[in-house]
């Protein structure tokens, strides 16, 4: 029949393991956790010391990393081999509690020289194992002679699991912030290195206009035009590549933001007529797709240059471009008060064939009305990217 004192002891030391395991789940520090075991043990079987000694394979000892009520000397410093000439090692080497009543009888161990520093009469050691291999020992030692029974030997066993638990909790821990580490530093030097390819395509698509620009004006009157367009398109790339930069490997970008510069360039860009043409841009933040926002900046530098060459022949005017979003499309409206627009036979790299083209390409629709000027209905999905290559809608 078991006691009432037993059965308080069993019910303070199943308290003190229920309170540990709280404090070790929440304590990322294994060293606390290990020095906090040692404390609890110790004080929940009424002895003055205990130790827990951390397996150390390249050594094939044990080496005590925490511990209780001992001298400076111990904790850090003493070291027991890992097989069965001590009460550690015979329980690290079998897996079963080891436990010496009384150590002053003759016995077969060796034991460590802290032993009798300590003045230590008995001792129970008990394996922390775990699922990827044995931890280490967990042990009590007391300075009198004291008998540990089965529920003394229950709760240090209990008490070692989850200690062996904790320690492959830390141990994963660990190893996942040397992880998230290497992956910050991967994602560093990736941005470094996106930021200067998109510095050296930047740069280059910039070359490029301005060698066309300066073709321009060498060319003849027949041969303008087609340098002219791409031109512009080069200008509608390397105006994407100036919001790239300082994101890194961003795969979307603010189109609001990038239209608004586009116009900006578009603008400078054209030759100074006869009238005045003004260049409205009223749009909404909104975050598209690379290949969305390419497409989409090449259909509004077509249709604003065509506006510019052919909208107002005899009379200023204004051309309209307006960026909105509703249940998920953006919209896109791209107008002017000119004179209208009709349409000609062209191919689907140019004009209405190359507008309409690359819509389908990114799953939108374009509508043109010409009644009054000419405006242009742009319906997109703002989730949808643009399937297919744009490379050879790039060609003239």
């Amino acid at each position: 029949m078991t006691s009432s004192r037993t059965i308080e002891k069993l019910l303070r030391q199943q308290a003190a393991l229920a309170n540990f395991g709280s404090f070790a789940f929440n304590e990322p520090d294994l060293q606390k956790i290990l020095m906090e075991a040692a404390r609890i043990c110790a004080e929940s079987l009424n002895v003055p010391y205990s130790k827990i000694c951390r397996y150390r394979p390249e050594q094939n000892d044990l080496f005590v990393v925490a511990g209780y009520g001992w001298q400076p000397n111990v904790v850090g410093h003493v070291i027991s081999q890992a097989d069965e000439s001590s009460t550690q090692g015979r329980a690290f080497t079998t897996g079963k509690p080891v436990i010496l009543k009384d150590i002053r009888k003759k016995n077969s161990y060796n034991l460590p020289d802290f032993y009798a520093q300590h003045g230590i009469v008995s001792t129970v050691d008990v394996l922390v194992k775990g699922a990827s291999g044995p931890f280490g020992v967990l042990g009590v030692d007391c300075n009198r002679q004291q008998t540990f029974d089965e529920h003394d030997i229950n709760f240090l066993t209990g008490f070692a699991n989850v200690v062996a638990e904790a320690a492959q909790t830390s141990e994963r821990t660990a190893n996942l912030k040397v992880t998230l580490a290497q992956m910050r530093k991967l994602v560093e030097e990736k941005n470094v290195l996106a930021e200067e390819l998109q510095h050296r395509v930047r740069n280059n698509l910039q070359l490029v206009y301005s060698m066309l620009v300066r073709q321009i004006e060498r060319a003849e009157h027949d041969d303008k035009e087609g340098i002219r367009l791409i031109a512009r398109r080069v200008m509608s790339l390397a105006s994407i590549y100036d919001h790239l930069l300082g994101h890194g490997l961003v795969q979307t970008i603010d189109f609001g933001a990038y239209l608004e510069s586009l116009c900006a360039s578009l603008h400078s860009f054209q030759d100074k007529g006869q009238f005045e043409i003004t260049l409205d841009c009223a749009v909404e933040p909104m975050a598209l797709e690379l290949d969305l926002v390419t497409a989409l900046g090449i259909i509004v530098t077509e249709i604003t240059s065509n506006s510019y060459r052919h909208a107002f022949p005899t009379e200023l005017g204004t051309i309209t471009i307006s960026l909105t979003h509703k249940k998920g499309d953006g919209i896109l409206i791209v107008s002017d008060n000119g004179v209208g627009f009709a349409p000609q036979a062209e191919s689907k790299r140019h004009g209405v064939g190359l507008i309409k083209r690359l819509m389908e390409q990114v799953d939108g629709t374009a509508e043109l009305n010409s009644e009054n000027g000419t405006v242009w209905s742009l319906v997109f999905p703002m989730t949808e990217k643009a399937g297919k290559s744009l490379a050879a809608e790039m060609a003239v």
